[in-house]
């Protein structure tokens, strides 16, 4: 790399600073992905001790009374016993409710949850018809997980795959080192939001708040209403036709479509001015940001 001065350096626009220091030197097309599975091998997509249940078997489990442990190890024995769908009643809030859960099964709340419900999922569908604490839906792997409500901060942290979809407002923080999947928010969401995402799409219906994307390495973000400041590296970018079939067909399955279609939204992705940021020295750092 050229050496260039401090004082040369801060005539430049941030575009020329990011090209003179070096930061488009990596390159990432033309690498491969390690596929994990073939997917003709369909027995691969399902654990080998998860339970073989039946959808049109369904039950219900009271949680009065009971402690987070006694209604997920409930959860589990009835899966054992063949029950496709489980409906909870009376949660009052309960935290931790329904982690862990790696095999089909419909889960449906009737009622509000406190922190960490449903994270760490991996194949349930799950409908909560009442509110949601913070960080519903954390590492999520796959499935669907509806909210009917609100949701608080850390919305579908370091979510991997699935729907995560809360067809109110959300908290701070929402997908906070998100690495896949989809994030789907029908009203506004806090600030911070997209902070480090790595890859999968957020969809925000309503405003954002301040910092959006910030530090963002990959993944997209969609917003249909007003976006309050952006963050470190993070920019608007053209709203494609894929972009627009792709916003219609999601926002559709949800019942989310705005009545004006979806030509409205600003996408935002990641600038890749920091994809090298580690490689610079202290110096350098501080005249990027």
């Amino acid at each position: 790399m050229a050496s260039v001065s401090d004082a040369e350096l801060k005539n430049m626009t941030q575009e020329e600073r990011v090209t003179a220091l070096g930061m488009r030197t990596e390159q990432l097309t033309g690498k491969s992905l390690y596929l994990e599975f073939d997917p003709d091998a369909t027995e691969n997509f399902t654990y080998p001790w998860a339970p073989d249940v039946d959808f049109n078997k369904r039950t219900e489990l009271d949680c009065d009374g009971k402690t987070t442990t006694e209604v997920n190890s409930s959860i589990r024995a009835l899966m054992k016993e063949g029950y496709g769908t489980v409906v909870l009643k009376n949660p009052r809030g309960m935290h931790s409710l329904g982690v862990g859960i790696l095999s089909r099964l419909n889960l449906i709340v009737e009622g509000s949850t406190g922190y960490f419900a449903v994270g760490l999922i991996d194949g349930p569908n799950v409908r909560i018809n009442g509110r949601v604490g913070w960080s519903c839906g954390e590492n999520m792997m796959s499935g669907t997980i509806l909210i009917e409500k609100n949701a608080g901060s850390t919305f579908g942290a370091a979510i991997r795959g699935g729907d995560l979809v809360c067809r109110g407002s959300v908290g701070s923080r929402t997908g906070i080192d998100q690495k896949g999947g989809t994030i789907i928010v029908g009203g506004d969401t806090g600030a911070l939001s997209g902070f480090m995402m790595q890859r999968g799409r957020m969809v925000v219906c309503g405003n954002a708040g301040k910092n959006l994307g910030d530090s963002m390495y990959d993944g997209t973000i969609f917003v249909g209403g007003e976006i309050k400041s952006l963050g470190v590296d993070a920019i608007e970018a053209e709203l494609t036709d894929l972009d627009k079939a792709w916003l219609t067909r999601k926002l559709t399955q949800y019942g989310l479509m705005p009545d004006k279609g979806v030509d409205h939204f600003t996408k935002v992705v990641a600038g890749k001015m920091l994809w090298n940021y580690d490689n610079l020295e202290p110096s350098e750092k501080k005249l990027i940001l």
